[in-house]
């Protein structure tokens, strides 16, 4: 591979008939595949590739000795940032914020639904015949609370709003206030645990969030609760939640796992009341056009010299 003297752009998605793109960069499409389009070194500007494993999207960065930007197409940076330190000092890393809120919180509403509602077995008994009539939880005077709240987690409250609960809390790092009422620290998780009927994790995983849900986390939650999961896996201790679940004192409602994607044979997909969904809180319709409309914007920002947005880290 030969170098070139214009910044080259590395994208998971073809440059032909993307509009909104600026001139004077050299695309190259890259998805994660063995070979690489171009030589690394020469990248300015790395478009992480989609729902790929850490090790496949890392390895091109270790020779991108010039590359600037970092854009994910994740919420979450998890996958990335441990390579970050490798990098050149001033590299930005920045995330899809604004992409997947929408999704994101659908999903988290429909696994709400569906668990309380009692979907799962619906579904069963239409397989096997079999008219499961009755009385089901209902989401109206519920109280929902909502550990992480970012843009995902106060999107997931705007499609509560119509739903009737009787209370939606709200946890983050730190506590501050918002026209819907305040946020409160993780510290204060003891306390509101015991009042939700419903808890939903839209947290980044993080040293801070990693195996939050433990043991004493779900032993404080109240009889009957469920347990929602549109975060990342390892923000639940799975050990701990199975004994919750075998016990069938919670229930859950799961787009991530750990391990993920959860093997054949795991404990967990035959645990009772569990709802697993595979990891698909983002892998809609509106993925794409939102993605690129951020590459766009991010890459005539990059080109003007103009403040990237969503940066989440730099480098150095």
């Amino acid at each position: 591979m030969t170098s070139t003297r214009t910044p080259a752009v590395w994208m998971p998605f073809p440059a032909e008939g993307f509009d909104g793109l600026p001139e004077g960069f050299d695309y190259h499409v890259w998805d994660g595949e063995q070979d690489y389009p171009a030589d690394p070194a020469d990248c300015a500007f790395y478009v992480v590739p989609y729902m790929k494993a850490a090790t496949i999207v890392s390895r091109p960065l270790m020779d991108m000795t010039r590359v600037r930007v970092v854009q994910t197409l994740t919420a979450g940076i998890d996958h990335v940032e441990p390579v970050l330190d490798r990098l050149p000092a001033g590299v930005r890393l920045c995330n899809a914020q604004g992409v997947h809120e929408a999704s994101t919180a659908e999903l988290a509403l429909a696994l709400i639904l569906a668990s309380l509602r009692g979907f799962p077995g619906f579904v069963r008994g239409q397989d096997e015949e079999e008219w499961k009539a009755g009385f089901y939880p209902a989401l109206a005077d519920k109280s929902v609370l909502i550990v992480g709240y970012g843009s995902i987690g106060s999107a997931i409250e705007d499609r509560l709003a119509p739903f009737e609960c009787a209370r939606v809390a709200r946890v983050a790092r730190s506590a501050r206030t918002t026209a819907r009422g305040p946020v409160h620290p993780l510290d204060d998780l003891p306390a509101l645990l015991p009042e939700a009927d419903v808890v939903v994790l839209s947290t980044p995983l993080n040293p801070s969030t990693k195996g939050l849900v433990d043991a004493d986390f779900l032993a404080a939650m109240p009889d009957g609760a469920l347990l929602v999961n549109v975060a990342r896996g390892p923000v639940v201790d799975t050990t701990a939640l199975l004994r919750e679940l075998e016990s069938g004192r919670l229930r859950a409602a799961l787009d991530v796992t750990d391990p993920e994607p959860l093997p054949a044979g795991h404990r967990l997909w035959h645990a009772p009341n569990v709802l697993i969904t595979p990891h698909v809180g983002g892998s809609t319709s509106a993925f794409l056009p939102r993605a690129k409309r951020l590459v766009a914007g991010q890459l005539s920002r990059f080109a003007a010299g103009e403040p990237m947005q969503n940066v989440v880290r730099t480098t150095g």
